[in-house]
């Protein structure tokens, strides 16, 4: 293969250090109105008044939106993926700190955030619940009733469920559990917190909305432009036509930006005004638009006198906060992965999304799978030292390979696990000697291995398009937001087309022009588009040797396109288009037992591998080496697939060490870089990456994603290898060393708040 497989700059890499790149930041067009939000500063109360008198006089204000001015043009404002429950602007009550209520708008930002200052609001406040356990009481109620979307039709059932915080309950069944752990040798259970943490993308969210002639064009930093002009659509009643999104590069998304989140709000404005409508936030306004799920995990596992694990139940509750977004999707997709990669006959799983009074939570690479990782492998590290055993061995024993049946029932296929495992093993030199250093600085060496199901099912339309001189475009709405998307497509059609991937134009999202993607999330584009590439190029190849037969040219030899055209119409004149479509099978989970036999079409498979230093005097943990492994089948760029790794691992790193919002009465009081930790370069690790030799033998040319596997093992890893320094378990996200300290101090018997 000429295209696929080797290291190329990406294409866009030009722009983007010269700053040329289109970002929607940058966007100004004629007579645009600057929208600027005054929050809910309460997190739970039904609206009594507000005063917007002041704003509307100070000069330069144009107008003054609540969500009753947008109720008089959207009856139904509400929007969400799983459930129509967020309003565009709040209205009767509020439901978490930060929740938009009201925009000013101004042709100069500064007046419109002036004036913002000048509202004044007044709330009935009402009973507010924060934890997720506290949740599944029905005392507060953060809703009154549930209004699933539609969109999933697994979610129908749930339509007008009433006095529950649960947005969804998934339960899984395999095997007889309790007939399982009444045998086995030894039982085992731990519970494992998480934290609510932040995407933090450097591109903060922006959208603007242009209206014209019975139509309106969106401009957004989203990842999922299709789905945004359905929802538009839907909002307004509209066919979908009459709505354009147009998606340039993304500073950063993470999953921040999948579905709706500013679109409906600058929709609705610049239909009210009839003007451009932008709204940007700033980096602290993020701390209120999105976030990751905090967790609370129980696990038990009943493992034999051999050392397999014959039972394991999980019970996982997902703090989705004030408004559900996808985390039903999050409970349920991610959640029968629970249990681990480990091949266990007998399996309970209970997982469940639950409302509370916080910023909403929603999809953060890994869709939820590093919040269970995280619990399931300390839990393995545990029951290994319990048993007296190798940590990388107990594993060893205990792995789900190919051909076995994953909890769901679905068979695993070409999930390198245990070779991730070997690998991270093998270059922490795991069997080698190791200094476990002296007098306060301890070390100590972690493994841990995760895995998650890709998201299905999901749709993935491409167009390639071959000019009447040879050069190719490639149409499709997959949004390059700095994973290499877009260098990786056009390396597979060159490969298809025989061309130079750098001569292929990659055409940006924009829903006029490029067709449906089911959006860019869950590590799902360079399989599921990638897939629709290759298809679509083959189609637009097998078109091209149609045309050179028409041309009356001899069969048998590879002739360039434009000698093609050329044969055929005597001039440089017409194209080829070649379409395909990708949609890979899926079976719905039984609603009685959660078990299908086909739940996803692949398996991402991450681990990491970490040495330690902890000073047992502060409690300060550094971090001597960090190793990450991953089977992304065959690399399409092998070297963009080891800075996905890398950027991974960084972003845990900070999840797992540092970062954590802080609230006070539902107010978050560290929302500022400032306050909100994340690492800096100094922080970083020496790392090393590897790409465990595979192939996903159903995805184009081998490959498969790889954005989300670099997280997986991180947090466990230090986790283990912290337990392995000094003897205590760190049991709850992020390790810091005041955790750590108290750690220690309680295993001293000189518990920290006793002096």
């Amino acid at each position: 293969m000429n295209q696929v497989g080797r290291d190329m700059p990406r294409l866009e890499v030009r722009a983007k250090v010269t700053g040329r790149a289109e970002y929607t930041h940058n966007l100004r067009l004629p007579g645009m109105l600057y929208g600027k939000v005054f929050r809910a500063t309460v997190p739970h109360g039904r609206i009594h008044s507000i005063d917007t008198q002041a704003a509307r006089q100070l000069p330069g204000v144009h107008r003054v939106v609540t969500g009753e001015d947008i109720r008089k043009l959207i009856p139904e404002p509400y929007y969400g993926p799983a459930f129509h429950d967020q309003p565009i602007l709040a209205l009767d009550k509020v439901r978490y700190v930060g929740e938009p209520v009201a925009v000013v708008l101004a042709s100069d930002p500064h007046v419109a955030e002036q004036a913002v200052q000048l509202i004044a609001a007044e709330y009935d406040e009402l009973p507010a619940v924060y934890d997720e356990l506290a949740a599944m009481h029905p005392d507060t109620l953060v809703h009154d009733v549930l209004r699933p979307a539609g969109t999933f039709a697994d979610l129908k059932h749930l339509q007008g469920r009433k006095g529950t915080n649960v947005a969804l309950d998934y339960h899984l069944r395999r095997g007889d559990v309790d007939k399982a752990f009444a045998a086995a040798d030894r039982v085992i259970e731990h519970t494992f917190k998480t934290q609510q943490c932040l995407h933090l993308p450097f591109e903060p969210h922006v959208a603007i909305a242009e209206p014209g002639d019975d139509r309106l064009t969106i401009h957004t930093s989203n990842q999922t432009p299709s789905f945004v002009r359905i929802e538009i659509a839907r909002l307004f009643g509209w066919p979908e036509n009459r709505v354009r999104v147009k998606v340039p590069y993304l500073g950063g998304g993470y999953g921040a930006k999948v579905y709706v989140k500013l679109e409906a709000l600058v929709s609705a404005l610049a239909m009210l005004v009839r003007r451009p409508v932008k709204i940007a936030l700033t980096m602290e306004e993020q701390f209120y638009m999105i976030t990751k799920h905090p967790t609370t995990f129980r696990i038990k596992s009943g493992v034999d006198k051999d050392g397999r694990v014959v039972a394991r139940a999980c019970e996982v509750y997902w703090n989705g906060g004030a408004y559900a977004d996808i985390g039903p999707r999050v409970a349920q997709k991610s959640g029968f992965t629970a249990a681990g990669p480990y091949d266990i006959d007998n399996v309970s799983i209970d997982s469940y999304a639950l409302y509370t009074n916080r910023t909403p939570a929603g999809a953060l690479r890994g869709f939820g799978v590093p919040q269970l990782v995280w619990a399931y492998e300390s839990h393995t590290d545990l029951i290994a030292r319990e048993l007296g055993v190798d940590p990388v061995e107990f594993r060893r024993k205990n792995l789900l390979r190919d051909g076995r049946p994953q909890a769901s029932g679905t068979v695993l296929q070409d999930a390198a696990i245990a070779e991730v495992l070997d690998a991270l093993a093998a270059r922490v030199g795991w069997k080698k000697p190791f200094d476990r250093g002296s007098g306060t600085l301890r070390r100590g060496r972690g493994i841990a291995i995760g895995f998650k199901a890709s998201i299905s099912p999901t749709t993935s339309i491409a167009i390639v398009n071959v000019s009447a001189d040879g050069s190719v475009y490639l149409y499709k709405s997959t949004v390059d937001m700095g994973q290499g998307s877009d260098t990786a497509f056009a390396q597979i059609v060159g490969e298809v087309l025989d061309v130079k991937a750098e001569d292929v134009r990659v055409v940006a999202p924009d829903t006029d022009i490029t067709p449906y993607d089911m959006g860019t999330l869950g590590s799902r584009s360079l399989f599921h588009m990638g897939t629709a590439v290759r298809l679509a190029a083959e189609d637009a190849r097998g078109k091209l040797r149609a045309l050179a037969t028409e041309a009356g040219l001899p069969e048998g030899t590879n002739y360039p396109p434009a000698e093609i055209f050329k044969k055929r119409y005597g001039m440089q004149a017409g194209n080829v288009v070649g379409t395909a479509s990708y949609v890979p099978s899926y079976k719905s989970p039984d609603p009685q037992t959660g078990l299908s036999d086909n739940v996803t079409p692949f398996w991402m498979v991450g681990g990491a591998a970490a040495e330690v230093e902890v000073d047992t005097e502060t409690g300060h943990v550094r971090i001597l080496r960090l190793i990450n492994a991953a089977d992304c089948g065959k690399p399409i760029n092998p070297g963009v697939a080891r800075t996905q790794l890398s950027g991974a691992a960084i972003m845990q790193l900070g999840f797992t060490m540092s970062e954590a919002m802080h609230l006070d009465g539902g107010q978050v009081t560290n929302a500022s870089l400032a306050d909100y930790k994340i690492p800096g370069i100094g922080d970083i690790p020496p790392m090393e990456n590897e790409l465990v030799a595979a192939e996903q033998h159903s995805g184009p040319f081998g490959a498969k994603g790889l954005g989300e596997s670099g997280t997986f093992g991180v947090s466990p890893a230090i986790a283990n290898a912290i337990h392995d320094a000094i003897g205590v378990r760190i049991t709850e996200l992020p390790i810091t060393a005041e955790a750590v300290l108290r750690a220690l101090r309680a295993k001293d018997g000189r518990p920290l708040d006793d002096e």
